[in-house]
This record gives C-alpha cells, sequence and structure tokens, in this order.
C-alpha cells in the first residue's frame, strides 16, 4: 500500500514536470513584456483616432493667419467695362467756325484699382487672435475626450492586476490541497485514513485547476481589450507593474478648466472686434485705366489716366446691431460661466464619493488581514488535525476554503483600492 502510494506521487511528479519543463523553456524563450499604467496611457492617447487632428488644427490655424496677414498688402482689383448708353452730354450752344466735340454713347473703359489700408492693423490683429484662440477651443476639446480614456484604461489595467492576484492565490490554495492530498495519502498508507476522503480532496483541487482556466480566459479577454486601446500586441507574457499607491491632491486640474478659459478669452476677442466693427477705415488708393471717354469727358477718344487720393469709409449700420452683439457676447459669457461651475460641483461631488469610497477600503484591508491572520492559524491546525486523523477531509477543505476567501477578499479590495485611488488621481486631474 506504500508502495502504490509512493508510485502514484511519484507519476504525478513526473507528469507534472512533463508539463512545466516543456513550458519553462517556451517561457524561456519568448520574452517578457512589462508595461506601466503611464506606458498604457501614452499609447492609447497616441493610438486614438482624435490625436491626430490636434496637427491638422495648427495648420489650419497657420493658413488663417497666413491669410489673415495679407490683408495688410495692397488690394488690387482688374475692371473692364464697356457701355452703351441712350444719351450723352452736349452743349446747347451753336458757336459760328467752332466745332463743339460730342461724346459716343458706346463707352469702354479697363483699369487697376488699388487700395491700401491704413488703419486696418487693429482688426487684423485681433482675427489673428480670434483664429488661435479658437483653434485651442477645439484643441482642447480633443484633450478633454483623450483624458476620458485614462478612465477606461484604469478598468482594463487594474483588472488585469486583480486576475493575476487572483491567479496567485489560486495556486496557493493549490499547494494547500497538495499538501492535504499528501497528509491523507500518508493516513491511507497507515490505515487511519480512507481511500475517498484522497478522492474528495483531488475534486477540490480540480476544481481549483478550473478556476484558474476561468480566470486566464478573462485575463485573455483583459488584454485583447487592452491591445486594441494602445495598439500593441499583448499576450500571456505581458506583465503589468503594480503601480504603488499614488498622492492624492485636493486641487481639480482637469483639462475641461483650460477648454473653459480659452472659451473665455475667445468671448473676449469678440467684444473688442464688435468695437473695432465700429470705427471708420482709412487708406489710400489710386485707379491708373485707359478707355473712351477718360477724365476728360470732351475728348471722344482713347487715353491713358489715373486717380489717386486718400479714401475713407465708416459703416455706421454697425451702430445699430452692435448693442445687441454685445448682448449675445455677454450671455455667451453667462453660460460659459455656469457651465463651469456645474463642471466644479459635479466634480467634487464625484470626488468626495471617490474619498469615501478610499476610506471604506482601506478599513476593510486591515480588517481582512485580521481575518487572514486568524484563519492561516485555523488552517495550520487543520492540517496538523488532519494528519492525526482528528478531522475529516470535508471540515480541512472548509477550513482551507474560508482562508482562501479571505485572501480573496483582501485582493480584491487591495485591487479596488489601487482603482480607486487612481479614478480620483484621474477625476481630479493630478
Amino acid at each position: 500500500m506504500i508502495n502504490r502510494s509512493y508510485r502514484a506521487r511519484f507519476i504525478r511528479l513526473m507528469l507534472g514536470l512533463s508539463f512545466v519543463i516543456p513550458a519553462a523553456f517556451q517561457s524561456a524563450a519568448q520574452s517578457t513584456e512589462i508595461l506601466t499604467i503611464e506606458d498604457c496611457y501614452a499609447m492609447a492617447r497616441a493610438n486614438f483616432p482624435q490625436a491626430k487632428q490636434l496637427a491638422l488644427f495648427e495648420r489650419s490655424a497657420d493658413y488663417s493667419i497666413d491669410n489673415l496677414s495679407k490683408g495688410f498688402l495692397p488690394q488690387i482689383q482688374l475692371i473692364g467695362q464697356a457701355s452703351y448708353q441712350s444719351a450723352v452730354t452736349e452743349f446747347p450752344l451753336m458757336l459760328p467756325n467752332v466745332e463743339v466735340p460730342t461724346v459716343s454713347k458706346d463707352q469702354y473703359k479697363i483699369y487697376a484699382d488699388i487700395y491700401q489700408p491704413l488703419t486696418e492693423k487693429s482688426r487684423i490683429n485681433q482675427q489673428k487672435e480670434l483664429v488661435r484662440a479658437n483653434t485651442l477651443i477645439e484643441e482642447n476639446k480633443v484633450e478633454v475626450e483623450l483624458y476620458k480614456l485614462k478612465e477606461r484604461i484604469n478598468q482594463l489595467y487594474f483588472g488585469i492586476l486583480l486576475i493575476d492576484a487572483q491567479l496567485d492565490q489560486v495556486n496557493l490554495l493549490k499547494k494547500d490541497i497538495e499538501n492535504g492530498i499528501d497528509r491523507i495519502n500518508a493516513a491511507i498508507a497507515n490505515g487511519v485514513a480512507l481511500k475517498y476522503q484522497a478522492d474528495i480532496l483531488q475534486a477540490e483541487y480540480l476544481k481549483a485547476n478550473q478556476r484558474s482556466i476561468e480566470l486566464k480566459n478573462g485575463r485573455a479577454g483583459f488584454l485583447e481589450m487592452l491591445s486594441l486601446f494602445i495598439n500593441q500586441p499583448l499576450n500571456e507574457n505581458t506583465s503589468l507593474e503594480q503601480p504603488e499607491n499614488p498622492t492624492l491632491a485636493l486641487e481639480i486640474n482637469r483639462p475641461e478648466l483650460e477648454l473653459f478659459r480659452v472659451q473665455g478669452a475667445s468671448i473676449g476677442l469678440q467684444q473688442q472686434l464688435v468695437d473695432i466693427k465700429k470705427r471708420p477705415k482709412l487708406g489710400i488708393f489710386a485707379q491708373a485705366g485707359y478707355g473712351r471717354p477718360a477724365l476728360n469727358f470732351l475728348n471722344n477718344d482713347f487715353d491713358f489716366y489715373y486717380v489717386a487720393g486718400l479714401r475713407v469709409n465708416w459703416n455706421l449700420s454697425a451702430f445699430y446691431t452692435s448693442s445687441n452683439e454685445q448682448e449675445i457676447i455677454a450671455l455667451g459669457q453667462n453660460v460659459l460661466q455656469a457651465q463651469q461651475e456645474t463642471f466644479l460641483l459635479q466634480t467634487n461631488i464625484t470626488l468626495r464619493q471617490q474619498q469615501s469610497e478610499i476610506s471604506k477600503l482601506t478599513q476593510l484591508i486591515e480588517s481582512d488581514q485580521e481575518i487572514i491572520q486568524l484563519q492561516e492559524k485555523i488552517k495550520t491546525t487543520a492540517n496538523n488535525q488532519l494528519a492525526n486523523g482528528t478531522i475529516t477531509v470535508r471540515d480541512y477543505i472548509s477550513y482551507v476554503n474560508e482562508e482562501d476567501k479571505a485572501r480573496q477578499n483582501l485582493l480584491l479590495h487591495q485591487m479596488q483600492l489601487l482603482l480607486a485611488q487612481y479614478n480620483y488621481k484621474t477625476t481630479s486631474g493630478n
């Protein structure tokens, strides 16, 4: 009976080595990739399609500003005209021996009109600033969307870490069951235990093994989703580094606040443009052309001509709408202020809830550690009692499962605490 027991243990050992040794060589042949949560943040951001818009916004703004800068250059128009009119200016007097010239009813002219603005610098500079401000608004909108990726990365990353910790705990559980199997086999060999008791422990071992399979499949699913976010191939050899417990800051530094700031700056620039529109415009103009008649309308021949001078343009109709435009802009400021206050209120409420969750989990972890110490003592005593035959296998399994449950609770609460802390860090923007 002793020989059969040792032979069974030897066969199990060799079978185990037949799986472990090739796996060890295969693992050594493959490089294990180690990822940090900051790596995942950076790669997810770079991979997200919206990130590509940032460079496009910059290029578009450069083109717009370059076009506005050309507003300082002379504005040139080339105009041609051919007309026929029903009547022309005539002299009513007829003088002897004097031929009074007449103007043809068909008239032609082609000329260039050149205008050099002198007072447009402030308006153009203001429009440039508005283009830059609107570009920043679009860029910050993208930053807000990219920042939301952190919450999704947190869920996946700490989900994988929790599964890794659970797999480690299942391995510890299997060792405890194997220890029980060894003890009960020794008792069977000594005739103080029955074979079915070893079968009970073996069934528990198989259940633990099934749990490992389920956890590994769950880990593969989480890795696949994380791989899609960061655009990197991940496999079972990928290892995630468990981050340290972060320092939690009280201030809020979310990208939404920068978005509100640049939106407010844009509104201020719009107000200044409304005032600039009411100012008169001054510039130098020149016209040079060729036509019939030229400037001398009594000369009916084709001739060259030119005109130059100062031009003032004052659009008084801008005063009609300026007050309404200012009111619309003021309403926009009030809406923006309300949005910012709402965002800060909701964020502070979320932070208070997360602080409460962190405090609760910290207390649960302390309690878990005390429970584990007690359950470990109980299991150790039960292990010795099993060897002495003073408790049943089912009692031993019950104690082992209670310790495993306590350790699983600790792992769960530890990962939940880390996740809650990083969610707090993400919510506060620090």
